[in-house]
């Protein structure tokens, strides 16, 4: 009897200690996977993300949606040459379709330590605008895109905080360094631990509430280079939507820094638009 009293003792004893043992092992291990400050997980996101290759190319393709389920087109070229990693860059987009878009031209000389420059050429009349700083967060040619999505947020400007590390994913929240230029009071990625490729990202209000919404549907290896192919931005404020498709992506394919100035506003590069350049 006193024997398998023992064993009684004994087998709870070890459950005991398993059970106060497992919950401080899930936290060592869930410790050991996010060793990655967030800084450097937000680096890394913003690098895969806008500085894939020195440069690139790629056909896109936007559909509008509103919640009537009326559409609209926009479809382009997007050209991009990296000055400096993760540091200043350009970016040029050129619209083909439809006709009452084709000619117009949005170039971005990316800064890191200052605000960019962004220019639109409008063809119809016949005019380059400048776009001024608290602009680059309003509608990207009447899309859910904002012009700061085509060509990044400098990471800079917000705060982050690490909020869970998951099997698939890093969460993290963003708050905006200054609140007075920007419509949202903070948002959250959902940044994908392999590729680092933000998957999901929520907007959220001062209430709270989540208004806006971006969400990566595919993911492509181009060149070794894990690539966003599909995505949609979500306004649940008007129930529009836009859907953003990428189609023959290339890396590193020599694009001139001349490219990037005012004269291609009225006269864009077409040696370099077209699709034989890959």
């Amino acid at each position: 009897m006193k024997s398998l009293q023992k064993s009684i003792k004994h087998k709870f004893l070890k459950l005991l200690v398993t059970g106060l043992t497992l919950p401080m092992m899930t936290a060592g291990l869930q410790a050991a996977e996010s060793e990655l400050g967030v800084e450097e997980i937000i680096s890394k996101a913003n690098k895969v993300s806008y500085y894939a290759g020195d440069d690139g190319r790629s056909d896109a393709r936007m559909m509008i949606v509103d919640k009537d389920g009326n559409r609209q087109l926009r479809q382009f070229v997007i050209l991009r040459k990296d000055i400096q990693d993760e540091g200043d860059q350009n970016f040029l987009v050129v619209f083909s379709r439809p006709s009452d878009v084709r000619g117009t031209v949005f170039l971005v000389n990316k800064h890191v330590d200052r605000d960019d420059d962004r220019w639109l050429y409008l063809p119809g009349l016949d005019l380059e605008k400048r776009i001024s700083a608290g602009d680059k967060r309003t509608s990207f040619v009447g899309s859910d895109f904002f012009y700061e999505d085509v060509s990044g947020r400098n990471p800079a400007l917000d705060s982050h905080e690490l909020l869970e590390v998951t099997d698939t994913a890093y969460i993290v929240k963003n708050v905006p360094q200054d609140k007075s230029n920007v419509e949202f009071a903070y948002y959250i990625a959902n940044i994908n631990k392999e590729t680092f490729l933000p998957m999901t990202v929520e907007y959220f209000n001062d209430k709270g509430e989540v208004y806006r919404r971006m969400d990566v549907a595919e993911v492509e290896e181009v060149q070794g280079i894990p690539t966003v192919m599909k995505s949609k931005i979500s306004n649940l404020e008007t129930g529009s939507v836009t859907y953003m498709e990428f189609r023959r992506p290339v890396y590193n394919i020599g694009v001139p820094e001349d490219v990037f100035t005012s004269r291609s506003l009225r006269n864009p590069p077409r040696e370099w638009l077209e699709a034989e350049q890959e």
